[in-house]
């Protein structure tokens, strides 16, 4: 039984080799949809900028790319991920690799005596956060503006809504 499996691993190896290793002369070419068929297109120039915002220090994730291979090379890797995140978005197919995560327990408390004393840390593909940052960004454009949202947080801040209580006193910004 061992040998007749080492047979089989020798001959889909050679075969998967000899696929690779013969020549290929066809020419790779991008099959973007033109931009008035999709419903959001990203732009090489927002990928760049994104990818120089990333931390450099942040935890890889299961792709083992660190943030600082990805903020680095930014203008280099711009065009490659600006077609993929295209691509996905118009066949609306998320590439698997980029839905991988790894789980990593973090103690809760030291020391540790039992299993509920880890909280579950998800590591991700920071390049798919960078693509989830610009869904994010196209969706908040679309959305209206929110005047609850400001006056919640100046109700935190001051105490009071300044869309329903104007402040008695003008603001004048530096002061």
């Amino acid at each position: 039984m061992a040998e007749t499996m080492a047979t089989i691993t020798v001959v889909l190896k050679s075969s998967f080799n000899a696929r690779f290793e013969a020549q290929n002369d066809v020419t790779a070419r991008k099959t973007i949809p033109p931009p008035e068929d999709q419903v959001l297109c990203l732009t090489m120039a927002d990928l760049r900028k994104t990818l120089c915002r990333v931390n450099p220090w942040k935890a890889a994730g299961p792709d083992n790319i660190p943030g600082r291979v990805l903020r680095e090379c930014a203008e280099q890797l711009a065009d490659a991920f600006t077609d993929i995140f295209n691509i996905s978005l118009s066949s609306t197919i998320v590439p698997t690799c980029l839905k991988t995560t790894t789980i990593i327990p973090v103690p809760k408390k030291s020391p540790v005596s039992r299993l509920n004393d880890y909280r579950p840390i998800a590591l991700t593909p920071i390049i798919m956060k960078c693509f989830e940052r610009l869904i994010m960004r196209h969706i908040k454009d679309l959305l209206p503006p929110r005047p609850h949202a400001v006056c919640i947080s100046s109700k935190l801040l001051h105490g009071r809504c300044h869309q329903h209580n104007p402040p008695s006193v003008p603001h004048t910004p530096g002061q």
